[in-house]
């Protein structure tokens, strides 16, 4: 068998994938299994030892499976907002950079004044420095 890299592995799998389910006539019955599976967890948590009865064991697997999926629930909220600070602190960092990059190639002059040789395209509006709080107003 020839030596595959990692993406032709990956292309390989998900062909393989592909072809199987094209195959399979009947999706419920070919998971079946994983799913009996699953849902068999949630009452080996709530009744590893069999004491309860059918109907209450039932009643506990359901409740244990709910709060599985509202916990999944919690950690994927918390996993958005994770990653909208990570992104909005990237943009201001991005503009900060940007701003930076801009004002090095600007003259700014003692009163907050821009030399307007020196910035780079044409100037259509007035731009003025506040060096106490160093920023671009």
């Amino acid at each position: 068998m020839p030596s595959f890299n990692s993406a032709e592995r990956q292309l390989l799998a998900r062909l393989a994938s592909h072809q199987s389910w094209a195959n399979t006539q009947n999706r419920t019955a070919r998971t079946a299994p994983a799913r009996d599976a699953f849902l068999a967890r949630f009452e080996d948590q709530v009744d590893p030892r069999r004491e309860l009865t059918p109907e209450e064991r039932a009643k506990r697997a359901t409740s244990a499976r709910r709060a599985y999926f509202i916990g999944l629930a919690l950690k994927s909220a918390q996993s958005r907002r994770g990653a909208a600070a990570r992104r909005e602190a990237l943009d201001e960092l991005t503009e900060a950079t940007r701003l930076i990059a801009f004002a090095s190639d600007i003259n700014v002059g003692p009163s907050g004044s821009i030399d307007s040789e020196t910035v780079p395209g044409p100037v259509t509006t007035a731009v003025r420095v506040d060096s106490a709080r160093g920023a671009v107003q």
